[in-house]
């Protein structure tokens, strides 16, 4: 699982491209309309759901995303494990 740091909310259409799960907004839309992300274990639809610290990002045949709450700069940065 990767941790995804953030300062505050996003939207997930934003999350997405900032996590590097999308490269484009456009992609993000499209995996989330096709029912490929799920948010703390539920399919979700609304790429203008809000994301924040304690989120748990799961995009099918992409990987995992940690939702954290950023000390100082926003960053990116994988874990020690699988995933």
């Amino acid at each position: 699982m990767r941790q995804v740091s953030v300062r505050g909310p996003l939207r997930l259409d934003q999350f997405l491209k900032w996590s590097n799960a999308a490269g484009t907004g456009g992609q993000g839309k499209m995996l989330v309309q096709s029912g490929m992300v799920s948010v703390n274990g539920n399919i979700v639809y609304n790429r203008g759901r809000s994301i924040v610290p304690g989120d748990v990002v799961d995009v099918e045949g992409i990987g995992s995303y940690k939702v954290v709450l950023a000390g100082g700069s926003v960053d990116v940065f994988k874990t020690a494990g699988p995933g």
